[in-house]
């Protein structure tokens, strides 16, 4: 599961988190701190007692144990890219302080390309790079990948839309995608 840099923040967002038995992601903010995300892992690691629905859905007290896998995200933002062996060092430093592992998955998309998504395959080679060197903190990469390549807007007539192409942001093609896997 990942929270998006925009909702990392959300308190909602961490209790829900919280609740979850699933490794949960929180994205960097879009000025490209990554304290942001580490409150979030923090907060969500923590017990939580919120209002809620029950399962008949009753309005009632949830209590949530914590959930211990949380890690970072970095997706790079307002200062650039931050998936460089510098920004990844400073990431791990941060998490060393505030008493957590070094798990952190790198966003091949977004700010860490400059919003251009036809250059995840080079951000993914730098990480893989940095793991064939020796890093053990990167444990995962997110690419944003569709059928179709780019994007498109949603249509007044829905009939016009093209199967496979992302209505959000831009993604790499499927052929592009099994390169990028297979390198």
């Amino acid at each position: 599961t990942a929270i998006g840099a925009r909702t990392s923040e959300s308190q909602t967002h961490r209790e829900m988190a919280c609740g979850l038995s699933t490794p949960v992601g929180f994205k960097n903010g879009t000025g490209g701190s990554i304290e942001v995300a580490i409150n979030a892992v923090k907060s969500s690691a923590r017990p939580h007692s919120f209002l809620g629905i029950n399962m008949q859905g009753r309005s009632s007290v949830v209590r949530t144990r914590g959930n211990s896998y949380g890690h970072i995200v970095l997706r790079g933002g307002g200062d650039g890219a931050n998936y460089d062996t510098v920004s990844i060092a400073r990431a791990e430093n941060s998490l060393a302080k505030a008493k957590f592992a070094s798990n952190i998955v790198v966003d091949c998309s977004h700010a860490n390309t400059s919003k251009d998504y036809n250059r995840q395959s080079v951000v993914m080679s730098d990480c893989v790079q940095q793991i064939c060197d020796g890093n053990r903190s990167i444990v995962g990469l997110m690419i944003q990948s569709n059928l179709e390549g780019g994007n498109q807007p949603i249509p007044e007539d829905r009939s016009k839309l093209r199967y496979g192409c992302s209505v959000t942001d831009p993604c790499v093609d499927s052929p592009t995608t099994e390169r990028m896997m297979r390198s």
